[in-house]
């Protein structure tokens, strides 16, 4: 069973379902948050979608910006390529993935941002905390240090490249877990992609669905529930708050 609470900060100040009789952390302190990247420390789903898209596009692929959000937000780029490469019915461009990895680079140099309030909420986080992306861990390094957040992570970078599966297996958030000494049932993953939702809940983890991303839209709070998280939100200053609220401030 489930209860409607109202989250601060809940995306479209909607209802949020939290189980009743299991609050985020059951009462007590998480023992190591694990923050996703892209979409949630830094806005680089919209850049990413767009220059995907463009790059499909070109290789006989239509597709819009918002149909590359749809289909591989939370994706590992192997993933991506594999699964475009089954939907082209041919082998991709052998040298498709760097000129993507290219574009990328300068459509995030010049326009990659952290996501609002990101900075402020680090700073007041006083527990363990780690990344775990699908994107591989140069992407990662350079998005975190383009956006001045990598000193709050470093060394604690953990990448779908690192891992057999990616998201939605529960590969990489396991591994975190044993790298950084936490029992998974004592972290919390904060993600935006039902695959990373769905790869935390496999993982045994508790996990909240961020919806404030430049790429999220009508529906995605109820696609992140729906795949498992405890809660939504939309605006980061709210997850100290929403953290202290369920038994998990420390």
């Amino acid at each position: 069973m489930a209860r409607a609470v109202m989250i601060p900060g809940g995306c479209g100040d909607r209802p949020a379902a939290i189980a009743a009789a299991a609050p985020l952390m059951d009462g007590r302190c998480p023992e190591l948050l694990i923050f996703d990247c892209d979409g949630v420390l830094v806005d680089s789903e919209p850049i990413a979608s767009r220059v995907l898209a463009e790059a499909l596009t070109e290789i006989g692929i239509p597709m819009t910006a918002q149909q590359a959000v749809d289909r591989y937000t939370g994706l590992s780029l192997p993933t991506v390529l594999a699964l475009v490469a089954a939907e082209l019915g041919r082998d991709l461009p052998a040298d498709f993935a760097v000129r993507l990895g290219e574009r990328d680079r300068a459509a995030f140099l010049a326009e990659l941002r952290p996501v609002a309030g990101v900075v402020d909420v680090l700073r007041s986080l006083s527990w363990p905390r780690c990344v775990a992306s699908s994107g591989s861990l140069d992407k990662i390094r350079c998005n975190l240090g383009l956006t001045g957040l990598l000193a709050y992570f470093e060394p604690n970078l953990f990448s779908s490249g690192m891992v057999p599966r990616g998201k939605p297996a529960p590969d990489l958030f396991l591994l975190a877990a044993e790298r950084m000494g936490a029992a998974p049932a004592r972290c919390l993953v904060i993600e935006d992609s039902e695959a990373g939702v769905l790869a935390a809940r496999a993982a045994g983890m508790r996990v909240l669905g961020f919806c404030g991303g430049g790429h999220t839209r009508a529906g995605t709070a109820d696609k992140l529930l729906a795949a498992g998280a405890g809660a939504v939100f939309s605006h980061m200053p709210a997850l100290p708050d929403l953290l202290a609220e369920q038994g998990a401030s420390g």
